[in-house]
């Protein structure tokens, strides 16, 4: 009886998590598992005492707690390797599969973006039609980063769901790269994709400021821009409405991504949908918020991101990030020239798809050097551009690939 019972505590011992690490410490990388749970803790960290990006950076964290947690079952890469059965998924798969599978048929970034649509005013944008331009201007860091990540042997597909980071867009960042990867047997993955998406819109108070400052005098800081005038209902009904039309038939691979964040915007902006408005603005877009960063964590493995592919991951995604705040920058300063000095090139900064955090820091570098220069509003302009910029950035790149 006795020796049973000791059986069963071994048994149970042998079919432990920390067993496993313990027994494969060296020989069978169980030390990877450590680095990766230590990893989890530092973005838990950086989410929960720092508000890095926390409704995203702390499920994606938990999400990689969760699937380097040795013999949990919850998450199999093996199922998602080449071709995807998904009938056998939906048999065989733990947890995090199936929540995967939102990510893999491109589901959630599009219902985070008609999220996104209803909580966007797109009025700033309306008033002064040239804030396009900055957006587009910003999206130019997406485009070298495609050619430089080329350069280093990355393939077209890699290149791409690398370049998409400069966008400062998780959901895009998740579509584009879902869509490029999905064959399998590359280097990289989405969840690394996103993990480095994340933490560049997270760090866009850190990372613009140095980036501003360095590209425009201080006369340019100084710059007071005029109100901008009032927008019509009617002018925002037909809005989105007409962009989904000339995108769409433009480039037809941004419709899914541009669809839902216009349709989304026409909830809101219609006046007559107050009950989906709420819907999409929070039940619907914490659930996939949640469902989109637990799953996206759960494919940051250990061989994935223990690599030297993901360190180049990390520094051609702040170089994108950093081009994209540097065209749209020097993009302002060019309006600033033929405006006759009545452009603040700050805003320009703002053309990157974080929002609206990169128009909150053009508003506070510009206060630092007058602090009754109020460029919140003028800089939503190109902030929400960079949003629709970012989505026809990631179709323009789905089709050349």
């Amino acid at each position: 009886m006795f020796q049973k019972f000791l059986d069963t505590i071994v048994q149970l011992v042998r079919e432990s998590g920390l067993y496993a690490i313990c027994n494969g410490f060296i020989d069978n990388g169980g030390y990877k598992y450590v680095i990766m749970i230590l990893i989890s803790f530092l973005f838990l960290y950086l989410a929960i005492a720092k508000g890095f990006e926390p409704l995203l950076l702390l499920p994606i964290s938990f999400g990689m707690l969760l699937t380097n947690l040795p013999l949990t079952e919850m998450y199999h890469p093996e199922l998602f390797a080449g071709d995807v059965n998904f009938g056998r998924v939906l048999h065989e798969g733990g947890l995090l599969d199936i929540l995967y599978l939102g990510v893999k048929l491109q589901i959630y970034p599009p219902l985070i973006f008609l999220g996104i649509g209803c909580m966007t005013d797109f009025g700033p944008l309306i008033a002064n039609p040239k804030s396009f331009l900055l957006g587009a201007a910003a999206q130019a860091g997406i485009f070298f980063t495609f050619v430089g990540a080329a350069a280093l042997g990355f393939t077209a597909q890699e290149a791409g769901s690398i370049a998409i980071i400069g966008g400062a867009d998780g959901p895009t960042a998740i579509f584009v790269s879902s869509k490029l990867l999905a064959g399998g047997g590359y280097s990289i993955d989405v969840g690394t994709i996103a993990l480095a998406a994340y933490t560049y819109m997270a760090l866009v108070p850190i990372i613009q400021p140095p980036i501003m400052k360095a590209l425009t005098t201080k006369k340019e800081r100084l710059v007071k821009m005029g109100q901008l005038r009032p927008v019509s209902k009617t002018e925002k009904v037909i809005f989105p409405i007409a962009v989904t039309l000339i995108i769409a038939l433009l480039v037809p691979s941004a419709a899914p991504l541009v669809g839902m964040l216009m349709l989304g915007n026409l909830f809101k902006e219609s006046g007559v949908c107050d009950r989906l408005v709420k819907t999409a603005q929070n039940e619907l877009m914490n659930i996939i918020t949640i469902f989109l960063g637990v799953s996206v964590g759960a494919t940051t493995t250990a061989d994935k991101i223990i690599n030297i592919e993901f360190g180049k991951v990390i520094i051609l995604g702040v170089v994108a990030f950093g081009i994209g705040t540097a065209c749209g920058i020097l993009f302002g300063k060019l309006m600033y020239v033929f405006t006759k000095g009545k452009v603040n090139p700050l805003i320009g900064s703002a053309g990157v798809s974080a929002v609206p955090m990169a128009a909150r820091v053009s508003q506070k570098v510009g206060q630092e050097y007058d602090p009754t220069n109020y460029l919140l509003m003028h800089a939503m302009g190109p902030n929400v551009a960079g949003v629709i910029g970012s989505a026809v950035a990631a179709g323009v790149l789905l089709n050349i690939i």
